[in-house]
């Protein structure tokens, strides 16, 4: 995929805008820390050059003066909340961010458990934490909270929570997930250092929506897909454009919160030192754009995906009809179909025709590799041996694998593991390719193209099994399903 996105620059300027925040507010910045650090797999989707770390790396370069604060929900813990993209809850997720920061020389002062009400399952987490020296602290439910401005702002609510000690300049709150009180936490830890005389700031942080591009460009639109199970919806910040003149993109959460917000930071500071929700951010990502039409196509292409997850979890009983019809919508206002992704196109056509379930993978260099189900290699293995055929210059003639040797795996399969499906799926289809490499130099050809798909786009007639969407997943192959539910035998 073509770049429209200068990392380097973005590394550079971020940070530096960041200490310039830093600056304005004397002692400590306390910054909110919204959506993925290590793998921010959708902005590099919808930005392309921006690296999935980048974040991470931004973070680096202030490892001196910032210290982590990672929050977590009382009530995901009790509820046992799980990453959907992790498939770990959030009080593991806890332990796993913490790790990660560490070893990339970044200090994790402390973890804080919000909305306490008394939880078992948080008391339990806690004494899991201290006993591992952890520091651990505790946040309390206010009633009322946000609009009791006046009970926020006292000993009785945010003068309840216990203080989190910090030692550096920059404190990054973040969290395994959305709703875990990140906001809150900074805004008690407001209140709390302004009693101990100290100047504290806060400011926000999050990729998207992207402020300084319109509000319908497709990078803001893509967000909203991304979105659309939470409700998210773009929208022109009107505080700014009241104050300043000047057309910002926002979303609905700050900008109905805002007010409770200003009241809030007049009721710890007598006076709020930002005039808009856009203010309190602090991303520089709209400034590191350097081709626009690159990121309008990419952004597209991740709506349309978007599209089909969302369809596919309907037919998995996962998703809402809400959801599908959201992103409908922003297709609509997009002005493109699902006939914009290539690979959808041609995988149907190749369905159409074989009359069984069919698979289509785009390369690099835009060259579209179709296959189909036969009665040894289900489409998604028939897949990956087309593709890499290709790559690798081998005839598609030649089989890579013998049928005498898929007999037996599948012959295993059925008679002795009882399954339904012979066929071989993407993982056993590897498996053999990786034991014949070292006496068959087209196989070991093979697999050393198999780094080429990353980045490439399939889709599918029918949905994958999890085997498939892992391997993919693990190949950094971007799949896309028609919400067919493939029967037992195919």
């Amino acid at each position: 995929m073509k770049n429209g996105f200068d990392n380097d620059k973005y590394l550079k300027i971020q940070s530096e805008h960041i200490k310039e925040r830093i600056s304005k507010f004397g002692d400590k910045l306390y910054l909110e820390f919204g959506g993925k650090l290590f793998d921010d797999y959708h902005a590099s989707r919808v930005l392309p050059g921006f690296q999935p770390d980048s974040k991470l790396k931004m973070l680096m370069q202030l490892s001196d003066v910032a210290e982590i604060v990672i929050v977590i929900s009382a009530v995901d813990i009790e509820k046992n909340k799980v990453r959907g993209d992790l498939g770990i809850t959030y009080d593991m997720d806890v332990l796993r961010l913490r790790q990660e920061f560490k070893n990339h020389g970044l200090m994790v002062g402390s973890v804080c458990i919000t909305h306490y009400s008394g939880q078992t399952a948080a008391d339990i987490f806690r004494t899991k934490l201290e006993k591992m020296n952890i520091k651990t602290y505790v946040h309390y439910v206010i009633p009322g909270y946000p609009s009791n401005v006046n009970l926020i702002c006292s000993d009785e609510g945010y003068g309840k929570n216990e203080y989190i000690e910090t030692s550096r300049p920059l404190v990054v709150v973040t969290a395994p997930g959305p709703g875990s009180g990140k906001m809150a936490t900074c805004l008690s830890q407001l209140y709390q250092e302004n009693k101990r005389g100290v100047k504290a700031g806060y400011a926000k942080f999050e990729t998207f929506p992207i402020w300084n591009i319109p509000l319908k460009h497709p990078v803001n639109i893509a967000y909203e897909a991304a979105t659309a199970d939470l409700n998210d919806v773009n929208m022109i910040d009107p505080w700014h454009l009241e104050a300043y003149g000047v057309t910002t993109v926002n979303y609905n959460r700050d900008i109905e919160i805002y007010p409770v917000l200003d009241a809030i930071f007049k009721g710890i500071f007598g006076n709020n030192p930002y005039k808009s929700p856009t203010d309190m951010g602090v991303n520089m990502a709209g400034n590191c754009i350097f081709d626009d039409e690159a990121c309008r196509y990419a952004s597209n292409q991740e709506i349309i995906r978007r599209y089909y997850t969302a369809l596919n979890n309907l037919a998995d009983g996962k998703g809402s009809e809400n959801e599908v019809q959201k992103i409908e919508l922003l297709m609509q206002q997009s002005g493109i179909t699902t006939k914009d992704r290539a690979v959808t196109a041609a995988a149907i056509e190749r369905g159409h025709k074989s009359g069984v379930p069919a698979a289509a993978m785009e390369l690099a260099d835009g060259t579209i590799i179709t296959s189909e189900t036969s009665s040894l290699l289900g489409t998604s293995a028939a897949l990956i041996l087309n593709a890499t055929k290709h790559l690798a210059g081998i005839d598609h003639s030649v089989k890579l694998i013998p049928s005498d040797m898929i007999e037996p795996i599948q012959n295993m399969k059925v008679e002795y593991l009882r399954g339904k499906n012979p066929r071989l799926h993407t993982d056993e289809v590897l498996v053999a390719l990786a034991m014949l490499s070292k006496n068959d130099e087209n196989c070991k050809k093979a697999i050393e193209v198999l780094p080429m798909f990353k980045g490439c786009q399939v889709h599918t007639t029918v949905m994958l099994s999890e085997v498939d969407r892992k391997i993919f997943k693990k190949l950094g192959v971007d799949v896309t399903c028609e919400p067919v539910l493939k029967k037992s035998t195919i």
